[in-house]
């Protein structure tokens, strides 16, 4: 009996994890942390402003709107384990994507002129990035698919809207070497766990011919990137805080780089069904959860 409950009660938090992993509720919330994680670099006390609703929802609904387009346009997709949870729960899928729009559209309401002006371009850069805007005979051409450059939009991307809302917000004038700084830091990170998801998609990605840096230079030089960006990461991070007396976020940049070498070079965890948008993607929650627990116990 009491393996039996224990068991339930494993699979009821399975489903759950499932749930905010493959509802792109999970990549969402890292979004937040990375934004919250901003507040503190930039001297701020860490608070839900409106904006941090609006970076929530709007990453909701472009996840989301992708996987919609695709199961709209290409049922077949639906068999394809990265989108089996749509097709086991369909209802689900279509409430979180209302439940995004909903939540996008109020959280603008309350958010002031300049943050949406800001947004805007980003907005229109990740919708040119997922949705199809110029097709020929049975192609659908996206940004994403331009050589070499879906890695290095989304890590422009990331690190633009979680930095840029923040400093807008805070109505502060920021030493320029501070911000930049904090911008290279936060794309080298994204950068370096993305790479995985290049590798992942490898086989899929040369038969729609699109050129990635796995195709390019191979797996293992792949992951030798991902590392070298990791220390690259750190080395800024050692020489960054410090000069601007703030080494109290440190210690918590520093944890998330190192167990981020340690995912990327696990041989055990590269294996595991829920790496890539499990353990990877939670390295953005980690890093954020990281700064935020030692700005409260160091500051």
């Amino acid at each position: 009996m009491l393996l039996k409950l224990i068991f339930k009660k494993l699979k009821f938090i399975l489903g759950i994890c499932q749930s905010l992993i493959y509802s792109n509720l999970y990549i969402s919330i890292a979004a937040v942390f990375l934004t919250i994680e901003t507040q503190i670099q930039l001297g701020m006390k860490p608070q839900l402003y409106p904006y941090v609703f609006i970076i929530f929802f709007a990453t909701l609904f472009e996840y989301n709107i992708h996987r919609l387009i695709l199961v709209l346009t290409n049922k077949d997709a639906l068999n394809h384990d990265r989108h089996s949870w749509i097709k086991k729960y369909p209802k689900r899928f279509y409430f979180i994507v209302f439940f995004s729009i909903i939540g996008f559209l109020i959280s603008v309401l309350l958010a002031k002129e300049r943050i949406l002006i800001a947004l805007a371009p980003i907005g229109l850069l990740t919708i040119f990035y997922s949705l199809p805007f110029f097709k020929k005979i049975k192609y659908v051409f996206r940004l994403r698919e331009i050589p070499f450059l879906k890695i290095f939009l989304i890590s422009f991307v990331w690190s633009i809207v979680t930095i840029l809302l923040p400093i807008i917000k805070s109505n502060n004038t920021y030493d320029k070497g501070h911000l930049l700084l904090m911008l290279i830091e936060r794309f080298i990170f994204v950068f370096a766990i993305t790479i995985p998801f290049d590798i992942r998609d490898m086989s899929d990605d040369r038969l729609s011919g699109l050129k990635t840096i796995p195709i390019l230079i191979g797996q293992k030089k792949s992951i030798v990137v991902a590392n070298i960006s990791l220390l690259l990461f750190t080395i800024i991070c050692l020489v960054h805080y410090p000069m601007y007396k703030l080494t109290f976020i440190l210690p918590g940049l520093i944890l998330s780089a190192l167990s981020t070498l340690f995912f990327l070079n696990n041989k055990m965890l590269r294996s595991l069904y829920y790496y890539h948008y499990g353990i990877l993607d939670g390295t953005m929650i980690l890093q954020g959860f990281l700064v935020i627990i030692f700005f409260y116990f160091l500051n």
